[in-house]
């Protein structure tokens, strides 16, 4: 082989080195975070239930994908329905709806951030979610001749005999009923109350409820 051959050759070990020096040279960085799973349900309010969630991120130079659950800050954008911890177990809080989880993480100079997963919480009014379009309905009844009124706390009751009434609630909604007797009058008896003293009748509505107020 002659000299210039030997040259050229030289020329191309000599690039092919340098090249990898460079390409070896470059920092590792995270340029995509995917989190798993997509989407979870939850069949109501529970403190009891959770989920985990998972982060992978995937590296250049060289490439990579490697578990970041540890790493990665997890996010959710409605915490009233879903919380997360820092290391992506989820939990219910306090409202039934759906919340997008998600993970980020800031390798400079840039921030990575995920795909973001559906977390839903529904389930029956017994475990604290509202039916679409049936709130729970308090009704008050009045049975008898004698007079008297009726107000609740919160608002939404207020209706005097003979005449019934009733108002919807926020499920779970504690109510206390006050009868207060009129006219002749001088007590009241109740019927379809969770508890009743007196005057006051309380019903907690996870469902709608029928109570019937008697004055003597």
């Amino acid at each position: 082989m002659n000299a210039r051959w030997f040259g050229i050759l030289a020329l191309i070990v000599a690039a092919t080195f340098f090249l990898t020096l460079s390409s070896c040279g470059f920092n590792s960085h995270l340029v995509s975070i995917t989190i798993a799973p997509s989407s979870f349900t939850f069949g109501g309010i529970n403190q009891g239930l959770y989920a985990d969630f998972a982060a992978t991120g995937t590296y250049e130079h060289p490439p990579k994908t490697v578990d970041v659950t540890n790493l990665v800050t997890w996010g959710t954008d409605a915490p009233q329905v879903a919380q997360v911890s820092s290391t992506g177990v989820v939990t219910t809080n306090t409202a039934c709806g759906t919340a997008n989880i998600s993970a980020s993480f800031y390798d400079s100079p840039n921030l990575v951030s995920s795909n973001p997963a559906t977390v839903t919480v529904d389930g029956p009014m017994s475990l604290g979610c509202t039916q679409a379009g049936t709130p729970p309905i308090l009704t008050v009844n009045f049975s008898g001749t004698a007079t008297g009124t009726v107000v609740s706390s919160p608002a939404g009751i207020d209706c005097s005999t003979p005449s019934s009434c009733n108002a919807e609630f926020t499920v779970g909604t504690t109510v206390i009923l006050t009868g207060t007797p009129t006219g002749n009058s001088s007590s009241v008896t109740w019927n379809g109350c969770g508890s009743a003293v007196g005057e006051t009748c309380t019903v907690t509505l996870e469902e709608s409820v029928t109570v019937t107020a008697t004055f003597q």
